[in-house]
C-alpha cells in the first residue's frame, strides 16, 4: 500500500516562533504560527489541513458506499469544522462537525443517511481520529 508523506519545520519558541508544512506531493506548502493556530490570525495550521484530509476521506468513502449499493452521486460536497479547545493537560481538538450535501439520483433518504453514516465510521481517517466526537450533518439535494 502507499506511503504518503509530509513535513513540518519549526522554528524558535512556541509563542513567537513561525514554521512551515508541505504535502510530501509539494501540492501544498504553507506557513503556520502560533496566532494562526490558536488566535485568529490569518493563515494555515494543522487541524485546518486535518479538516481537508477528513472531508476529503468521507467524501470518497461516502462515494465508494454509494457505488457498492448501486448508487452514482452527480457530486458531493462536504466541510469540517475542527474545533481545537484549550483543556485542563493543554490544546486539543474536541470535535470535527461534517457537514455535506450530495446529490444521488434515485436515492431515498433512509438509504442515503445510512451510507453517511458508514462512510463517517469508516473512512481512514476518521478511524485516525478515534478520540474525536465526530459529527455528521447530511443533506441529500434532489
Amino acid at each position: 500500500m502507499a506511503v504518503r508523506k509530509a513535513s513540518a519545520v519549526w522554528e524558535g519558541s512556541l509563542r513567537e516562533g513561525k514554521g512551515t508544512m508541505k504535502l510530501g506531493s509539494s501540492a501544498f506548502e504553507g506557513a503556520y504560527s502560533f496566532g494562526t493556530r490558536f488566535e485568529e490570525v490569518p493563515g494555515t495550521n494543522p487541524e485546518e489541513l486535518i479538516g481537508a484530509a477528513h472531508a476529503g476521506c468521507f467524501s470518497m468513502a461516502f462515494s465508494g458506499g454509494l457505488g457498492r449499493a448501486g448508487y452514482t452521486p452527480e457530486y458531493v460536497r462536504t466541510s469540517a469544522d475542527v474545533h481545537i479547545e484549550k483543556v485542563e493537560s493543554g490544546f486539543k481538538i474536541t470535535r470535527i462537525v461534517l457537514t455535506m450535501t450530495a446529490k444521488v439520483p434515485g436515492l431515498d433518504e433512509a438509504t442515503f443517511q445510512a451510507e453517511a453514516e458508514a462512510a463517517k465510521k469508516g473512512c481512514p481517517v476518521a478511524q485516525a481520529l478515534a478520540g474525536v466526537d465526530i459529527q455528521l450533518k447530511a443533506t441529500l439535494v434532489s
